[in-house]
């Protein structure tokens, strides 16, 4: 048998690895660096969870209205002025309340014509409340609110009512100004 010629194959020596698709493991990638990672990407995406959960039940809000600021408005002095007119309205269920104020103020120096008395179309007004048309009459409408018990003063344009004078305190009488029905109490 003749000698085989020599080619490039003879040239190639013999590794003792894998060679070509099979290739080994990195031996550089560890089980623990691997379980690091997949530990660290668990908690994050459980941190991002609870985070969405919170923001989706108002929990959280992202971006906050702000808060409106609270600011002092001034406030008049309180003045007995017996120049104003004071139109009284019982908005309470219980008769001549409206004249009890009147009787009242006029014992305070207000003139009798300067004093109408009437009945609210609410007959279950819940606080007494002095109404003024004019910024400029709010410590008259303050003075008169002191003198009668009135909770509330309200600055509204709406008074005074069409033809009547324009320096009018209009007051409705409201159920905090009537007193509790009187209860027996059985004889024991």
């Amino acid at each position: 048998m003749p000698t085989p010629t020599h080619d490039r194959f003879d040239d190639i020596t013999a590794s003792p690895g894998r060679v070509g698709a099979h290739r080994a493991e990195n031996p550089r990638v560890r089980g623990w660096t691997t379980l690091l990672w997949a530990l660290a990407a668990t908690i994050v995406l459980v941190a991002l969870g609870i985070f969405a959960s919170m923001i989706w039940q108002g929990k959280i809000v992202l971006f906050p209205t702000p808060a409106p600021s609270v600011t002092v408005v001034p406030t008049a002095e309180p003045v007995i002025d017996t120049s104003y007119t004071v139109l009284v309205l019982n908005g309470t269920p219980e008769e001549g309340q409206a004249t009890l104020v009147k009787d009242e103020l006029v014992a305070n120096g207000w003139p009798e014509e300067g004093v109408l008395a009437g009945n609210a179309g609410d007959r279950a007004f819940p606080a007494t409340t002095v109404y003024y048309a004019a910024p400029e009459a709010e410590g008259a409408a303050r003075g008169l609110a002191g003198l009668i018990g009135a909770t509330e003063i309200v600055l509204d344009p709406e008074y005074p009512l069409p033809g009547t004078p324009a320096t009018q305190l209009t007051v409705v009488l409201g159920l905090d100004r009537i007193e509790p029905a009187a209860t027996e109490t059985p004889a024991g």
